[in-house]
């Protein structure tokens, strides 16, 4: 699963390098590391949008939920959505044809199990600061309040060579795209087997860091959960060609 992100560049460069017309004024500025799983806002383009950022809340909610509690039930899982089985879905099938976005991010986080013990990395791209990954959202309406909320899920495929090693339980990686392909994603007339193959492990780059990232005492959105952090396990597993 892809469950945590970093995204640490300020609105300016964002609207610059989208060339976005408007960004969402409560953008929350950079951010080290959020967890899917905290079911905040994070910053997406959504395709009925393509020129504006939005805050979206992490946790796809569909359309045709009918209560609180139900949403809140489905929210935890629907964090990530298997390209491979997108139309499959009743959560995702008509959001891959309506409401598809791109998820900005600098990096994620993946664990890397050894011996029983689970072992973080940060994982971004070599050459470039910012990357899109493939997303879906929707728009629930609360029964109860009146309220709208847009939530969106991460899209994930098969492993690299370099996320098999990392994430080596699952096997599995969020779909990145390449600049060319970030319209494609949101022109919603193209197939999503098309964006089911592995991004290239040869533009990516990786390195373990500190628990600091699970941590429930220490602040982990501090810059210092990024540092690279030696596990000598990990060293003698490399060494070894675990």
């Amino acid at each position: 699963m892809c469950v945590f992100l970093s995204l640490r560049m300020n609105k300016a460069q964002i609207k610059k390098q989208y060339d976005l017309s408007n960004v969402d004024e409560e953008y929350f500025g950079p951010k080290y590391v959020q967890s899917a799983f905290e079911f905040k806002t994070w910053p997406v383009i959504p395709s009925d949008r393509s020129g504006q950022l939005i805050l979206m809340k992490w946790g796809l909610i569909p359309h045709w939920v009918k209560s609180v509690e139900a949403a809140k039930k489905i929210q935890s899982k629907t964090v990530n959505a298997r390209i491979e089985t997108l139309d499959e879905k009743p959560s995702f099938r008509n959001s891959l044809n309506e409401r598809r976005c791109l998820v900005l991010a600098d990096g994620f986080y993946e664990f890397r199990e050894l011996n029983g013990k689970k072992h973080p990395y940060f994982i971004t791209l070599k050459d470039r600061e910012i990357f899109s990954l493939a997303g879906l959202f929707d728009e629930w309406i609360n029964p109860d309040s009146g309220e709208l909320t847009q939530s969106f899920t991460v899209i994930t495929t098969e492993a690299n060579g370099l996320m098999e090693k990392i994430h080596n339980r699952k096997k599995r990686m969020p779909v990145i795209l390449n600049p060319e392909e970030e319209k494609k994603w949101l022109s919603l007339d193209t197939n999503a087997n098309d964006f089911i193959r592995p991004f290239p492990e040869e533009q990516m780059q990786a390195w373990t860091v500190s628990n600091r990232l699970t941590s429930r005492t220490l602040e982990r959105n501090v810059p210092e959960v990024i540092d690279a952090f030696v596990y000598p396990e990990i060293q003698m597993a490399d060494l070894m060609n675990i």
